[in-house]
């Protein structure tokens, strides 16, 4: 006997349209492949608000390394937490701006905390955090 569930959703026609084109530029294969990975997403971001749970995922920066001392900022601060921290790869983007991705992996409370702080760093133009979930049940 298989897993698969089937159940009706009942949609506005104007939003079904647009979520058939929405899937369509995607290159998604059927609506519910599409709604899977909502769904999938939708728990991660829940998981996400439990801090207590391990997640893994990646820091993203954006700043200017001719910011005094940020450079040695951001290297202590990723020393401060290195018990989540896998790797970092630095990329010049060009003369002022350079990239940042730290690829983390940790309880959800200690990689908010590491976020925050490279963010919150004088000189950081820009930062984001993703992150997945390390659960197993979201197949």
């Amino acid at each position: 006997m298989s897993s698969l569930i089937r159940f009706g959703v009942s949609l506005d026609n104007e939003l079904l349209k647009k979520f058939d084109i929405h899937l369509s530029k995607k290159g998604y294969a059927s609506r519910s492949e599409a709604f899977r990975d909502l769904i999938r997403e939708d728990l991660v971001k829940n998981e996400w608000l439990d801090e207590d749970k391990e997640t893994a995922g990646a820091i993203i920066l954006i700043y200017d390394h001719h910011q005094s001392q940020l450079l040695g900022r951001i290297t202590q601060v990723q020393h401060d937490h290195q018990s989540v921290i896998v790797s970092t790869q630095h990329i010049h983007l060009d003369h002022h701006n350079c990239l940042e991705i730290i690829a983390i992996r940790g309880i959800g409370k200690e990689i908010k905390e590491l976020a925050d702080h490279l963010r919150s760093l004088k000189g950081v133009k820009h930062g984001t955090l993703s992150l997945s979930t390390m659960g197993k049940d979201l197949h």
